[in-house]
């Protein structure tokens, strides 16, 4: 949030601030904050608030990924002994090393720029007290022990402590998962990447840049993993057993030919060596499945193109494999089952007041429309909080205008109630459990229900009505005042998640919600989007859960949702579902995420995730809409299911040619064929009819060959 200027000057800026730069419309305090010398010795010692946060990988990164391989370098090889000899027609066959490496490094970078263009973000400028003037600075400007300003819309830029506050209202859910806003009194500390929903405060900054509670978090993430497929490290592994067989066989292969021209000195003298060895390397292309590489390259870069068009960003091609054998989907609640916003449900009268045909939240008489009308007005503040706001929204959806106000007391954090005053006496609107215990009389029944309610993940608050109207000078609940009305909201829901979910149980695929609210809230709202279909979610407060790696697994077996989850947690969770040989994918959007995805075999961040939660994500749902998930998995399995079903032609290539190889090292004729003849056959009898059949639709959950288990059970590689 920018904030306000004036245009007076300020005698001595300071590093980072501009000298017309002086905030205004905010409280007036005593502190002087830091002088131009210390922030100038802050800024020489390196104490700023500087952050090296790359939101994806480098293109450097890329490129050396996709081009230093075993296949490429076998190929590259092959390809300079040809050229040696001068015969550059039978070299063609190293144009699949410029084809396949060209491909994987476009469609990389393309991800990576589009990955980078949705992290780009207006520069915030922050408001900070220096020389006793109140004057704005970068985010990088900030440094150590500033006196820093955060109110409402703010994300707090480092890691502080409050130093004054009025009313300060935190949302941490990208730090901890928790949804509920936290309130911050003096002397309690403020971290970086939390965002201010109400409130203000004057803050003293105790660490910056990477030092922060944010960058300390996701330190271990930002080193970075190549995600492997098992088809990849099958070929890899095919590879290099050919290698031990290719490396004499080439020797046999150019002794071999050396005699069917007459000998060495025979070969030197009139320099048909040049076609022994090209000879020789044409045994050796026709045991490498060249074709098989590049058509795996090719059908993930469509795979990946077809994704694009869904607004789902592929940072790495060969994880479109592990998609294909997904069978455990770890959810993160908030961002994913969520949007994150409150949807207005009902309003239940209490009372003489109280309606049947009102629990649905449907006003059917006049006193119904009247109280409404009360509860309206309440909320239509100049600037209400995101519940008020979500209340009167949906009050008005329905028809229903705010009554005449004589007077208004706002909402207050501190307070946590608001109050009105119509023709008819006072009206309050707030948290049940400070009304009713400002209130005469016993609401022992009223407090089971907001008890009730809240268990099954709602967010309720209280109407009281008094006769007589607080004082906006000293605004206090009346003892007389009696509960009226439980206004009840919930967590916005997404409307794609029910059937998501349900394509994922029909799949066969587990799915669990990991988050750090309430287990009770969370699984409310994990039964009301069929998590596991008919039968309740088996709820389970992770501060229970075990330590040790495999009771953990042992446990999870049993469990739905899980609530009040640390970041650690959840990356000790993918790894006990591993010791269960689980294939487990991974979302999430807060920076308390990102150990968890880096860990999982497949991480998928939404597309308003944390920039360090998007880099080290496999996927990205660049539109953050869950119903992309199903498309996804499918595309994978096709390209799987089918890069399988053509691999046994390009390995029966590979074994005929290593039978021919060695017929002609036994016989010692020349070769019959060289190194262009093996592209030209290959790829017309074999390459392009694979091509047709890899793009043939499988939706089938894919289940590896057994000749992909030659490699190693995970699908990470350091």
């Amino acid at each position: 949030m920018t904030v306000p200027r004036t245009r007076e000057a300020v005698d001595a800026p300071t590093a980072g601030a501009s000298s017309s730069d002086a905030a205004v419309g905010l409280p007036s305090v005593t502190e002087a904050g830091l002088t131009s010398d210390e922030v100038h010795e802050r800024v020489e010692s390196g104490r700023t608030n500087r952050v090296k946060d790359s939101t994806s990988r480098s293109f450097a990164d890329i490129l050396r990924a996709n081009v230093f391989t075993l296949f490429n370098g076998i190929i590259f090889t092959a390809m300079i002994l040809v050229l040696l000899t001068g015969s550059w027609k039978d070299a063609v066959f190293g144009l699949v090393i410029i084809v396949n490496t060209g491909i994987g490094v476009l469609t990389e970078t393309r991800a990576k720029r589009t990955l980078d263009r949705l992290s780009i973000l207006v520069a915030a400028d922050y408001a900070v007290r220096r020389d006793g003037r109140d004057v704005t600075v970068p985010h990088d400007g900030i440094v150590i022990d500033d006196l820093l300003w955060i109110r409402s819309g703010d994300q707090v830029p480092a890691d502080a402590v409050v130093v004054r506050t009025w009313g300060l209202e935190l949302d941490e859910s990208m730090l901890t998962g928790e949804s509920r806003t936290v309130r911050r009194r003096e002397g309690e500390p403020v971290y970086s990447g939390s965002t201010v929903v109400s409130g203000l405060a004057l803050t003293r900054v105790t660490a910056v840049g990477d030092h922060g509670y944010a960058a300390t978090l996701t330190s271990q993430a930002k080193v970075y993993r190549r995600t492997v497929s098992d088809l990849s490290r099958g070929i890899n592994t095919i590879l290099k057993y050919m290698t031990v067989v290719v490396v004499p066989l080439c020797v046999l292969l150019v002794w071999s030919q050396l005699r069917s021209v007459g000998g060495l000195d025979e070969a030197v003298a009139t320099g048909r060596w040049r076609e022994a060895v090209v000879s020789a390397v044409a045994g050796v292309v026709g045991m490498i499945p060249e074709g098989l590489v590049l058509l795996v390259s090719l059908n993930f870069a469509i795979a990946a193109m077809r994704l694009a068009r869904s607004n789902t960003l592929v940072q790495e091609l060969e994880s479109l494999e592990t998609l294909a054998r997904v069978d455990c989907l770890n959810l993160d609640k908030t961002g994913t089952i969520t949007d994150g916003g409150i949807t207005f449900r009902s309003v239940i009268p209490l009372g003489d007041t109280q309606d049947d045909a009102m629990r649905d939240g449907v006003a059917s008489d006049v006193n119904g429309r009247a109280l409404e009308s009360r509860i309206a007005a309440l909320c239509a503040e100049e600037s209400p909080n995101a519940t008020g706001a979500a209340i009167l929204a949906g009050l008005e959806s329905r028809g229903v205008a705010p009554a005449p106000v004589k007077a208004r007391i706002p909402f207050s954090s501190a307070r946590k109630w608001s109050a009105v005053c119509t023709q008819d006496g006072g009206w309050c609107l707030g948290a049940p459990e400070v009304l009713l215990s400002a209130i005469d009389g016993d609401h022992a029944d009223v407090a089971a229900e907001v008890s009730r309610l809240a268990s099954q993940g709602d967010r309720v608050l209280m109407v009281a009505h008094a006769a007589v109207a607080p004082d906006p000078d000293d605004p206090r609940l009346d003892p007389a005042a009696e509960p009226v009305a439980l206004v009840v909201c919930s967590e916005s829901i997404r409307e794609d998640a029910r059937p998501t979910l349900a394509w994922f149980r029909d799949q066969g695929v587990r799915c669990r919600i990991i988050s750090g609210d309430n287990p009770a809230t969370v699984g409310a709202i994990a039964d009301r989007v069929g998590l596991t279909g008919d039968r309740p979610a088996r709820t389970m407060d992770a501060r229970e859960l075990p330590e040790e790696i495999d009771e953990l697994s042992r446990v999870l077996e049993n469990v739905d949702v899980l609530g009040r989850v640390l970041p650690e947690q959840k990356k000790a969770i993918v790894q006990a579902l591993h010791a269960r040989g689980r294939v487990v994918a991974m979302t999430g959007d807060g920076v308390n995420d990102a150990l968890a995805l880096k860990e999982a075999d497949l991480g998928i961040a939404m597309g308003n995730a944390a920039p360090a939660t998007k880099a080290v994500a496999q996927l990205v749902l660049v539109d953050s809409r869950f119903s992309h998930l199903p498309d996804v998995v499918a595309r994978g399995r096709q390209v799987m299911a089918n890069m399988e079903r053509v691999a046994s032609l390009f390995l029966t290539k590979t074994v005929y040619s290593s039978l021919i190889a060695l017929g002609v090292v036994l016989s010692g004729i020349p070769f019959p064929y060289l190194p262009r003849h093996i592209t030209h056959v290959g790829a017309l009898t074999i390459g392009i009819p694979a091509v047709l059949l890899a793009l043939a639709p499988y939706t089938r959950r894919y289940v590896p060959a057994s000749y992909t288990h030659l490699t190693l059970p995970t699908n990470r590689e350091g």
